[in-house]
């Protein structure tokens, strides 16, 4: 797979947004399970404020689903085409600039935060109902098929990335796997690497500390009824071991640019002096980099559209999150640049 995905993804994107294209037709025709807008029972209860939620928090089957659909028929073609290696000059340059504007539209634009909350909080609920019978919410209140269908537009808008990655390095001459050619070394982010690991490093903390201080008893920023109420559903003990998560993240970010992020370090017991693999850290790395973004993006939405309400702390830190998101993916991609050896495909080093 990791030699032949230049080939595979095109063909996979274009299978994918056809099935998704053909759920919208479903809708259109009055099917069941629209997930956006009327469908979504988190936007119906915010009301006219669900656009600053998600900008298909107003939508309907009726409108949405036609649109969906043929965005969807459009794009399998456009995916296919790409993965046939059609198109030179002006007409290579659209459809890389429309796959990539598709792949922008899924992974940031209709995204939303729940993504990003099903992957962060899935375990915290799982230790925290097991150990301590906190929070209140159950599985099924977090993993409803509105989130699970972000999720799932996510992932497409990622396939649709690699899509356009391998379709730009093919019809340059460029090696489909690395991105080498006779004039690309590919190590131009590796110069990156460490202003980029500080803005991951930094930014993440910020919005840590606004959750410590909540879990240790200050409602700083925060209305204090509101407070109050989150005091005893265990919110704010939740929100803290959410942040303790993101920093954790933080500090093995700087493995990024340290020998130990290359090296399993002496304490690890049987680990200890071999390589770390490569993909071991860029994987997480790269998947935290676009959740964090999708949902930094919905918290400028909402800041800019209904203003901070009183309790300013509870979404300025997060409008910093694509700050964070960019300075990890760079990050993670200088590493990758940094530490792979000879392509196994073309064998440039």
């Amino acid at each position: 797979m990791r030699k032949n995905w230049p080939h595979l993804i095109g063909h996979l994107t274009a299978a994918a947004s056809l099935a998704y294209g053909g759920l919208g037709l479903l809708w259109a025709l009055g099917g069941p399970g629209f997930p956006f807008g009327t469908g979504d029972p988190d936007m119906v209860e915010e009301g006219s404020a669900a656009i600053h939620a998600n900008l298909l928090g107003l939508s309907t089957p009726e409108v949405a689903g036609p649109i969906i659909a043929a965005v969807g028929v459009l794009g399998a073609v456009l995916a296919f085409l790409m993965a046939r290696g059609i198109g030179r000059g002006a007409v290579r340059k659209g459809m890389i600039g429309t796959a990539a504007v598709l792949a922008l539209g899924l992974t940031v634009v209709v995204q939303d935060y729940r993504p990003l909350t099903v992957v962060a909080y899935l375990p915290i609920l799982a230790v925290g109902k097991l150990l301590f019978g906190w929070p209140e919410a159950g599985l099924g209140e977090l993993v409803k098929w509105p989130a699970v269908n972000l999720a799932m537009l996510l992932l497409l808008g990622v396939a649709w990335i690699f899509a356009v990655v391998a379709y730009a390095r093919r019809t340059r001459g460029a090696c489909g796997n690395c991105g080498r050619d006779d004039v690309h070394d590919g190590h131009g982010l590796v110069k990156w690497g460490r202003p980029a690991v500080i803005v991951a490093v930094v930014v993440p903390l910020i919005y840590c500390s606004t959750r410590w201080i909540w879990a240790l008893g200050w409602g700083l920023g925060l209305d204090p009824e509101f407070y109050r109420q989150g005091q005893e559903n265990g919110l704010w003990i939740a929100g803290a071991s959410l942040a303790s998560m993101g920093a954790g993240g933080a500090l093995l970010t700087l493995g990024l640019i340290q020998r130990w992020g290359e090296v399993f370090p002496r304490w690890m017991i049987g680990l200890r002096g071999k390589r770390v693999p490569i993909m071991l850290a860029v994987i997480p790395a790269t998947t935290v980099a676009v959740l964090v973004t999708s949902a930094g993006t919905m918290y400028i939405r909402v800041v800019s559209g209904m203003g901070v309400e009183g309790n300013w702390m509870t979404a300025m830190p997060e409008t910093l999150w694509p700050l964070w998101g960019a300075g990890l993916f760079v990050a993670a991609l200088a590493y990758l640049q940094r530490r792979r050896g000879a392509c196994r495909v073309c064998a440039r080093a």
